[in-house]
């Protein structure tokens, strides 16, 4: 109940957009020919760190879309950013569908393909680079993208677990300076 009252004030602080990641359709052949269904992939966030993704089914392609907008509003789910990039690297599963997305530097975008790049830009990712292997279909990189997405864990949040504080990372140019 104290979850769906915070879910709301955070839709009010920034709006949700929505996006259609793709449209599938089914044919069924009966007496009179054929009978179409459509089915929806729908991504949902604020571009803010929340992101939720949906899938409808209906006889008409509206119905579908609604159906779905409606899936992914109740699949939001909270993401860890770092300014305007992912944490750490972290490889993303479901079904055959392996993703790897990597932190990268600002100015690069976002490189990835068009599922995962809606998850992405929906989530509030600006600067990653990713990597698909193994099944390219919509549904199941969408959800390999959501499943990497929830394994990303922030420096507070390890150092919490651990019980311990992490030393400082130097950076490149600390690294090479003793050449």
């Amino acid at each position: 109940m104290v979850q769906e009252a915070s879910r709301v004030i955070e839709q009010e602080e920034k709006p949700l957009e929505d996006t259609v990641v793709k449209v599938f359709r089914c044919a069924k052949v009966v007496k009179g020919g054929r009978r179409f269904s459509f089915a929806a992939l729908v991504v949902v966030g604020d571009r803010a760190s929340t992101v939720g993704v949906g899938y409808g089914k209906a006889n008409e392609v509206p119905q579908a879309v609604e159906k779905g907008l409606k899936d992914a509003k109740k699949n939001l789910r909270k993401i860890v950013l770092v300014n305007r990039t992912i944490p750490h690297k972290v490889i993303g599963k479901y079904g055959a569908t392996e993703i790897i997305m990597v932190p990268a530097s600002p100015g690069t975008g976002v490189i990835a393909g068009s599922g995962a790049r809606a998850v992405l830009e929906y989530a509030g990712v600006q600067d990653v680079l990713t990597k698909v292997y193994g099944s390219t279909s919509a549904k199941n990189v969408v959800k390999a993208t959501m499943n990497g997405l929830m394994k990303l864990r922030s420096k507070e949040i390890i150092e919490a677990v651990r019980g311990i504080a992490m030393a400082k990372q130097p950076t490149t140019a600390n690294r090479h300076s003793g050449d």
